[in-house]
C-alpha cells in the first residue's frame, strides 16, 4: 500500500470509529495503529479519558489532537530509561509541535470547547441528555468524525514522513 492509500485508509478508519463508538483520542490512535500494524491495546485504553477535551469537559485540547500526539510519541518518544536524558525527547516534541501547528491551521484552535463553538455556535455538555440530543441533531457526530479522520491523517503523514528519513538522529543545538 502506498503513502496516499495509507493516508486515505487511516482517514476512513478513524472517521468510522468515531461515528460508531466515539472517543476522538482512542479512534485516532486505533486507526493509526491499525494502518501501521501496531497491536497495543494498552495505549488505546490509556487514551480513554482524553475524549472531548478530557473527560467530556471540552476544557482541554481536542482528543483527536491528543490521540495523534500519543501516536507520534509512541514511535518517536523517549523510553523510560532515557528520562534523565533531556535530548532524547526532542524529536517527539518537534513532531508533536508540527502536528499541533497543522491542527490549529486546519481547525483555527486546538481547544475542544472552541472547536464546538466555531462549528456549531455553542458548546455541548455531553453529560446532559438534552445537550447530547441537541448535539446529535446539529450533526456533531458527522463533524467530529470528519475532524478525527483529518487529524489521524495529519498525524500519520508526519509519522510516515519521519520514518522515511531512515530514523536519522536529531541534531541538538549547543546550549
Amino acid at each position: 500500500m502506498n503513502r496516499e492509500e495509507r493516508l486515505e485508509e487511516v482517514y476512513q478508519k478513524a472517521k468510522a470509529c468515531e461515528l460508531k463508538g466515539g472517543n476522538c483520542a482512542q479512534c485516532t490512535i486505533a486507526a493509526i495503529f491499525e494502518v501501521l500494524g501496531v497491536e497495543d491495546e494498552h495505549v488505546i485504553r490509556a487514551a480513554t479519558g482524553l475524549a472531548d477535551g478530557v473527560g467530556l469537559t471540552g476544557d482541554g485540547h481536542c482528543g483527536a489532537l491528543s490521540g495523534g500526539t500519543i501516536a507520534i510519541g509512541y514511535f518517536f518518544g523517549r523510553k523510560k530509561e532515557d528520562l534523565p536524558k533531556m535530548g532524547k525527547q526532542i524529536r517527539a516534541l518537534l513532531l508533536s509541535r508540527k502536528f499541533h501547528d497543522q491542527f490549529v491551521e486546519e481547525f483555527s484552535t486546538c481547544r475542544c470547547h472552541d472547536i464546538q463553538i466555531k462549528q456549531f455556535g455553542r458548546f455541548f455538555n455531553l453529560y446532559d441528555m438534552d445537550d447530547l440530543k441537541a448535539a446529535l441533531e446539529v450533526g456533531m457526530a458527522e463533524e467530529c468524525s470528519t475532524l478525527v479522520g483529518k487529524s489521524a491523517r495529519m498525524a500519520l503523514a508526519i509519522i510516515l514522513d519521519e520514518q522515511a528519513k531512515k530514523e536519522k538522529p536529531v541534531e541538538l543545538p549547543v546550549l
